[in-house]
């Protein structure tokens, strides 16, 4: 998708130094807004901004305060599946 946004150029140059950032700054902001609300996933962060691994994925959330989205649920379920692999090698 090709999305256009007009932007004053004194505004624009007051924002970052050249479009390529401005554009890159934008794409950064949407796709962390989207990962903060939910719409898009980690590995969709990754694919948006072409970062190289999942690593350099949750250092990019880090630096910008996105955290995991991880709940009370998902905590109950690991806790869940840790119990079941426990109990399986507790039978070997």
């Amino acid at each position: 998708m090709l999305l256009t946004i007009d932007i004053p150029d004194d505004i624009a140059q007051q924002l970052t130094e050249t479009s390529d950032q401005l554009r890159c700054r934008l794409l950064e902001l949407l796709v962390i807004e989207a990962y903060r609300t939910e719409r898009i996933t980690h590995f969709q962060v990754g694919q948006l901004l072409e970062l190289p691994s999942r690593w350099a994925v949750d250092a990019f959330l880090k630096t910008h305060h996105a955290y995991l989205h991880y709940n009370k649920e998902d905590l109950e379920s690991d806790r869940e599946t840790l119990r079941q692999l426990r109990a399986k090698n507790a039978l070997r």
